[in-house]
């Protein structure tokens, strides 16, 4: 654990803040503690894969529930024998659209736990100031190895690279104007191999782009930006990366033989818009209003299980602003 005078310690230098300033991203080593933090999440997310496994088995869907395997192996192996990924099983946010009563999510302690790391929100409130709200649009990402993943009818990875996209490009309007920081956090090492993030630095004073719709997601067409200038950027665990909410970003393919596992998520000052106002988010620090942060998990749990139950009882709201006959996605 941090000591109080070492989490001060953690706020970012004027060199730091230039760079992300200056380059869209920046790169924070040892800020998330992988023993107090990090293995209480695996630790977590171990019970979530046994629900998993038991459901798919109870359904038939799988014949072995492969309990002797490592985390990564049995997530893997999973997805393998029920020819199919379960993304939304673990994520802590729902889809953008086609959502049911039922739609499965995670919302546990370990992982609000992360969520409001003092170490981490020390950081953000270097670059946002010390207001901070945790916006809803956060995921948890396992990325399997290609080569052991299910395929869709067409060939093609059901879960593989992500696709060039900016952050502001995947919510609303009305957060054009908001001070949004994403913080990419990576659970274990991200390399080239196992696909970690690639960016183009400089990219976020360069515009919101159009994002295409693509597959069930959306993507910046080449063509719109200096893809030839990306670069990736693959991280030690205990690591944060910092992007600008336009800093064009995605991800490399893993081509190693283990699951590459991830957190993205999202703060912003109090007060300003999430880009998503049906989704729930808190406030995670606040030295004006104290009574306000958020401390209990139960409760956050219960904001997303009525989130959900009041959008599975309407038309979900859409996201996504650019449709595909727009002349940049011909």
């Amino acid at each position: 654990m941090y000591t109080e005078h070492e989490v001060s310690e953690l706020m970012l230098n004027d060199n730091q803040l230039r760079h992300l300033d200056k380059e869209g991203y920046l790169v924070v080593e040892d800020v998330i503690n992988p023993v107090t933090v990090l293995n209480p999440l695996v630790k977590e997310y171990e019970s979530v894969l046994d629900n998993l496994a038991l459901e798919l088995y109870s359904k038939g869907e799988i014949k072995e529930l492969h309990e002797d395997l490592t985390f990564s192996e049995r997530l893997t192996q999973i997805y393998m024998d029920s020819g199919k990924v379960h993304p939304q099983y673990f994520d802590f946010s729902l889809p953008q659209q086609g959502i049911k009563y039922d739609t499965p999510m995670w919302h546990g302690p370990a992982v609000f736990n992360v969520l409001t790391c003092p170490e981490l929100l020390k950081v953000v409130e270097s670059v946002i100031g010390s207001e901070i709200y945790s916006n809803p649009v956060q995921h948890n990402r396992f990325k399997p190895p290609e080569k052991y993943s299910p395929r869709n009818p067409d060939g093609s990875i059901q879960l593989g690279a992500t696709a060039w996209h900016q952050d502001n490009g995947v919510v609303n309007e009305d957060a054009d104007e908001t001070d949004m920081l994403t913080v990419w956090i990576p659970v274990w090492d991200a390399s080239e191999v196992n696909g970690c993030l690639h960016l183009v630095p400089k990219s976020h004073k360069e515009g919101l782009n159009v994002h295409c719709p693509a597959g069930g997601t959306v993507a910046i067409p080449n063509e719109l930006f200096r893809v030839e200038d990306a670069i990736s950027v693959p991280m030690k665990r205990g690591s944060i990366l910092l992007m600008h909410r336009l800093t064009c970003h995605g991800s490399l393919p893993n081509k190693s033989d283990r699951i590459r596992w991830s957190l993205d998520l999202r703060y912003n000052p109090i007060g300003q818009s999430s880009g998503r106002l049906a989704f729930p988010g808190f406030n995670a620090k606040s030295q004006s209003n104290p009574e306000s942060v958020l401390q209990n998990p139960a409760i956050w749990d219960s904001m997303w299980k009525e989130a959900r139950k009041s959008l599975a009882a309407k038309e979900n709201p859409n996201y996504n602003r650019w449709s595909s006959d727009n002349p940049a996605c011909a």
